[in-house]
């Protein structure tokens, strides 16, 4: 698929488009679309998720979409979506990340509804792993959501979408509202704006579980206000019997998922992200651990293997809807002059290729990994756009006070949402 080169592709040079077979597409965000591809030379399926940059400019998401690179440069772990490759053409930004051909848990919701609680322990299991895994780098996610977790082929659960994903501060607390509102942490929401860090991604956790057990949300509201109210005050219900009958082990694990006081939270009871809580609960007393972590144990529900677990229209959209359909292109030798925000995605969105490149950080924290130069920044607000639908950021970051922050955090923190993303989803 695509135009052909006029002479035959260098496989061993720096990557580009030209490695890549282009296969069909698998998925759609807020400016750019995921696709299938085939690596050439190594003959290894891929997912391909690539940015319109005249898009991302448009929508002021430069800085996010960097810092999102920066961040993927960062992580491996096997209950995470990692990316291999990273490259941009004349009107692309492109990410070639592990390839999850089960589909995410919101098309599976969709498509089955409640899940035995079997099956909801073991991707809680395999998520917390990633989690601890994201906290131990000093990054917490924001968004965790059943949209933004795939299945692979065989059913093993791994967290994506790290668009609004940030290194948390590990001596001041945050105070911007990004997220999802139904899957939104009481101190996010907190009107008063007291604060929060990496505890917030368990409660999200927590959130999610409780959808994938009943199918419904444990917080209902049509409106931001009654959301927020609800997620901050009121009592947590156990669905009747008709939604799924589960254990009190089971009912213990997520109630403690979604306890309202952070310090109090399972998986933050210690004072920092563990595992251990997890290891000595009596839900995941069945799990063996060691070979979860390894993805030795089989998963209690395979997607199927005979349809795509996605929804096909993207791929309608791509081919016949679509103004600039995906397609090799040669860069050109001599670009015009460049806008600032082109030239920032010029110079910042960096070739990577996991074969060749040793991971690293770019956060200035992060010591000894990499260096670079502390700055100090404001309080403006920091992040963010929607990487997916019901994402919702708003303005602010630190509650009054400095940090050391590196240039694109400083420019990130003036990005902003438009109104209409800013939507709300209620309970089913």
């Amino acid at each position: 698929m695509g135009c052909a080169p006029s002479k035959p592709v260098d496989l061993v040079g720096e990557v580009n488009l030209y490695h890549f077979e282009l296969h069909r597409v698998a998925g759609k965000g807020a400016f750019g679309k995921v696709r299938v591809v085939e690596h050439k030379r190594s003959k290894k399926l891929y997912a391909l998720k690539y940015i319109d940059k005249q898009q991302c400019i448009k929508q002021k998401a430069v800085a996010n979409i960097i810092q999102e690179r920066r961040l993927l440069e960062e992580v491996d772990h096997p209950f995470l979506v990692n990316l291999r490759y990273a490259f941009q053409d004349d009107n692309n930004c492109f990410f070639v990340l592990d390839l999850m051909l089960g589909g995410d848990l919101r098309y599976h919701i969709n498509t089955k509804g409640n899940f035995p609680e079997n099956v909801v322990r073991f991707w809680t299991a395999e998520l917390a792993s990633g989690l601890v895994y994201l906290h131990s780098k000093g990054i917490m996610h924001r968004d965790i959501k059943p949209d933004n977790i795939l299945l692979d082929e065989k059913g093993h659960a791994a967290l994506t979408d790290f668009n609004i994903a940030i290194h948390y501060s590990r001596s001041r607390m945050h105070t911007s509202v990004a997220g999802s509102m139904a899957y939104m942490a009481p101190e996010v929401v907190d009107p008063q704006r007291r604060g929060y860090s990496w505890q917030v991604d368990w409660w999200s956790l927590g959130v999610s579980a409780f959808e994938l057990l009943w199918h419904k949300r444990p917080f209902d509201g049509n409106s931001a206000e009654k959301m927020r109210d609800s997620i901050i005050n009121h009592p947590i219900k156990k669905p009747s019997h008709r939604h799924g009958a589960v254990s009190s082990e089971c009912t213990s694990a997520i109630w403690g998922l979604l306890e309202r006081d952070p310090i109090r939270r399972l998986g933050c009871r210690t004072g920092t992200s563990s595992m251990d809580e997890f290891h000595s609960h009596s839900w995941f007393t069945s799990i063996n651990w060691e070979k979860l972590e390894a993805k030795q144990l089989d998963p209690p529900f395979v997607p199927s293997q005979d349809r795509a677990n996605f929804d096909v229209s993207y791929e309608l959209d791509e081919f016949i809807m679509a103004e600039k359909p995906l397609t090799h292109h040669k860069r050109k030798a001599n670009p015009e002059k460049m806008k600032p925000e082109m030239r920032q995605l010029e110079d910042d969105f960096t070739v990577y290729d996991f074969e060749r490149t040793t991971r690293r950080s770019y956060y200035p924290l992060n010591q000894p990994i990499t260096a670079a130069h502390s700055h100090t920044v404001n309080t403006d607000p920091i992040l963010a756009l929607p990487s997916q639908t019901n994402t919702y950021v708003q303005t602010s970051t630190f509650g009054g006070h400095s940090r050391s922050s590196s240039p694109l955090e400083q420019q990130a923190g003036q990005a902003r949402v438009s109104s209409s993303s800013r939507r709300y989803s209620s309970s089913r």
